[in-house]
């Protein structure tokens, strides 16, 4: 179980994003709902622009909440970079080495290869990979890993359907990274940028791209508008399945969107009640939360046919 954390957009000393978004209330409050999900994350990915501006304390800032929430979570981090980002700044805050090379990385989770892909380009906010980077990606998955590889990616490569200003900062040079991931280990690629939350698939492999933190991209908006909300933010849980039976590309792989709003509960019940499920029967459990059984509670006279 993996948690996919985006677009957290900080910046210095507390300042408000367009003078109205709070984007570190939002990103603490995105690691609070982290340590409410049943089963707890082992990684934390945070797939870009952590910092609107590139500023150092907001660099600093983040990687304390995160860093913080993991560790108590046992879980590591795996940060990717954004076409916000700076990255002389990002290298230097978050691995401690300033850098202006392309910020690709690799990680292992327990033999689940983990690929940061930077697909920036310094100044602008579209994505492009140059060409000794795909060079290297198709080194790295010339050997499979043991429970296959996600790719980490800013930019999602997919078309931008919905999102016309959105098709302008989309990513440069799709067919080249296709002809590398088709037919490798690739399971799934996570990515952010958008503000809302997208899905397709690229090359065969699904691509799960996660809505912001700091605020979302209202597409429909009242009057036919189209602009910043704040409201909608999101995380996401990437949960990768275990092999089945040594074919990796056919065991699942899930993106479960966890909405960050506060609002009261309409039905509630507890996770420690889920330990009764688990000592019935399969059967017993269908039976349980069955329709039938809802009836049978409104109307005492209703019959499914299965009495004797």
């Amino acid at each position: 179980m993996i948690a996919h954390v985006s677009d957290t957009h900080l910046l210095a000393g507390g300042e408000l994003q367009f003078g109205a978004v709070d984007t570190e209330a939002r990103l603490v409050r995105a690691l609070e709902v982290l340590t409410e999900v049943e089963m707890p994350p082992q990684a934390i990915i945070v797939s870009g622009d952590l910092a609107d501006r590139g500023e150092r304390a907001a660099y600093v800032r983040v990687k304390e909440l995160v860093e913080g929430a993991a560790s108590a979570l046992d879980a590591s981090v795996i940060w990717a970079i954004g076409n916000h980002d700076d990255r002389a700044t990002y290298s230097e805050v978050m691995f401690g080495v300033a850098s202006t090379e392309p910020q690709d990385r690799l990680h292992d989770l327990d033999g689940l290869r983990i690929v940061v892909l930077d697909t920036t380009v310094p100044g602008y906010h579209h994505g492009e990979i140059e060409a000794r980077q795909l060079d290297w990606l198709a080194e790295v998955l010339s050997q499979p890993a043991a429970h296959g590889t996600v790719l980490v990616m800013h930019h999602p490569p997919l078309p931008i359907a919905l999102d016309r200003p959105g098709q302008v900062i989309e990513l440069d040079g799709q067919a080249d990274l296709s002809e590398i991931v088709r037919g490798s280990d690739v399971r799934a690629i996570v990515s952010g940028h958008m503000h809302y939350a997208t899905y397709g698939t690229f090359a065969g492999v699904p691509v799960f791209t996660a809505s912001a933190t700091c605020y979302a991209m209202d597409l429909a908006g009242p009057g036919r508008t189209y602009g910043v909300r704040d409201a909608a933010q999101a995380i996401a849980m990437l949960h990768v399945f275990d092999t089945c039976e040594g074919l990796t590309r056919d065991a699942p792989v899930t993106h479960t969107v966890l909405p960050l709003a506060v609002a009261p509960l309409v039905v509630e019940t507890k996770f420690s009640e889920f330990a009764r499920l688990e000592k019935l029967s399969h059967t017993e459990r269908r039976e349980l939360l069955s329709r039938h059984r809802e009836r049978r509670e409104l109307d005492p006279a209703f019959s499914d046919g299965t009495e004797s």
